[in-house]
């Protein structure tokens, strides 16, 4: 038997309850049996959640379920599966023994698992020879099965455009950016200095994205519109990531700052292209000050509840913050310092690479998109390669946080993430994010 969270609300009181007394009914007759209730959030929200007052049906109907799954009558031979994605909102007695007491976190795939999942949506499709799927899985960090679904399905679009008779790995590549950031946009006008301005934004984050030392490899920098966004610089890990040091942290804050710290050594003029940067890296400083304990005047200790902890989800309203404003301003002052330092770092990277950084930005306005081998050439005096006649396909790895010039909206897929343990039970995720004014 299966039923949504939903089907149980109706405009009339009493229905809901009515319709979980009939659901065990039916399965009762037909024991042993499984029930599965899908978006168990539904009706299984903590009681007492908002600030409203008088009679709420919902609760009526979840303290029914209860007494169907644990009262005073056995039900021997039902199994009751629930699934929902916000356990965190869901009603203590709903999780206690005796009802659901065991529960399966269904996370991102990691590489092997992307492979499996691959290989599933493969089947039918005319895949080249050439084409290894463990390549893919290691390029697609944080993809769940639909994302990778939708590369596929993607991949076989763009096959058929081209009229081939194979998905290659450029189809594939292609597909991958276009999940991730969207399609491309080559018929925008933008004008010279504006196409300067998003050349040296990018550079700036792939110099000091080569250069530092604890941050994840460029894989590919690219100055053509995607979606909302002007340009963007992708970095991945090579192999999937659970925790990041603090070292980690600091340097990935620092790539945050080369686009910023770009224009104003190049340009003598700042942009709103930053606008993005500036909040994910003051996010990145507050979650090491207030989460991870990582401050060292301040100490080991956690600040605060965390944003999902709110009155309308079934929190405390007085709870919200447990420091005085004493410990706010210190905090406010040790984010200024680890950004200042980020700053100041990424800053001395540029400056005492002056050269290379004007070399990366001549060689996005000449070619739109460098790939990790490109990059790894100008940063080591070779000369370029040839353009492939048709798109670009480099060297991969894995995970990702990725910074784009253009619209204000940020785009998490993938949910961002790659900030060390966001919370306990998330992995990293492939993260997208786009920087400076809409374009649209």
């Amino acid at each position: 038997f299966s039923i949504s969270g939903s089907d149980f609300v109706e405009m009339f009181v009493g229905v809901g309850a009515s319709r979980v007394r009939d659901l065990f009914e039916n399965a009762k007759k037909n024991a042993p049996c499984i029930v599965f209730i899908d978006e168990i959030d539904a009706v299984g929200r903590q009681r007492g959640a908002g600030l409203g007052g008088g009679h709420d049906e919902r609760e009526q109907t979840l303290n029914q379920l209860l007494v169907e799954m644990d009262g005073f009558d056995v039900h021997e031979g039902i199994i009751v599966i629930a699934a929902t994605n916000r356990p965190d909102i869901l009603d203590p007695a709903l999780l206690r023994p005796g009802r659901f007491d065991r529960q399966v976190t269904v996370n991102y795939p990691d590489v092997k698992g992307r492979e499996e999942i691959l290989k599933v949506h493969a089947k039918g499709k005319p895949i080249d020879k050439s084409v290894d799927l463990k390549v893919i899985a290691r390029r697609t960090p944080g993809f769940t099965g639909a994302d990778l679904e939708n590369v596929m399905n993607e991949g076989a679009l763009l096959a058929g455009r081209k009229n081939k008779k194979t998905i290659s790995l450029d189809e594939l590549e292609e597909a991958i950016d276009r999940v991730i950031a969207g399609t491309e946009k080559r018929s925008r006008v933008i004008s010279d200095a504006e196409k300067k301005l998003v050349a040296y934004h990018e550079a700036g984050h792939a110099l000091t994205g080569y250069l530092l030392p604890h941050t994840d490899p460029v894989h590919k920098v690219s100055i053509i519109p995607r979606g909302r966004a002007g340009g963007y610089t992708l970095m991945l890990p090579e192999e999937d990531r659970y925790y990041l040091k603090k070292s980690e942290l600091l340097d990935r804050i620092s790539a945050l700052m080369g686009g910023r710290v770009a224009e104003q050594l190049v340009l003598n003029e700042i942009s709103t292209g930053a606008q993005n940067d500036l909040e994910r890296a003051t996010y990145l400083a507050r979650q090491m000050i207030t989460e991870y304990g990582m401050s060292d005047e301040l100490g080991p200790i956690t600040f605060g509840k965390k944003h999902e902890q709110q009155v309308f989800l079934g929190r405390d309203l007085a709870r919200d913050r447990d420091y005085s404003d004493e410990i706010a301003f210190a905090i406010d002052r040790e984010i200024r310092r680890i950004i200042d330092g980020c700053y100041n770092k990424a800053r001395e990277i540029i400056v005492n690479n002056r050269d290379k950084l004007d070399l990366i930005a001549n060689a996005l306005l000449e070619r739109e998109t460098l790939d990790a081998e490109d990059i790894a050439a100008i940063m080591e005096g070779r000369e370029l390669e040839a353009e492939a006649a048709d798109g670009e396909a480099g060297p991969q790895k894995e995970e990702s946080s990725l910074e784009e010039n253009s619209g204000s909206d940020e785009l998490q897929n993938k949910t961002d993430s790659t900030t060390a343990a966001r919370e306990t039970d998330k992995k990293f995720n492939v993260r997208i994010t786009f920087n400076g004014q809409d374009p649209e």
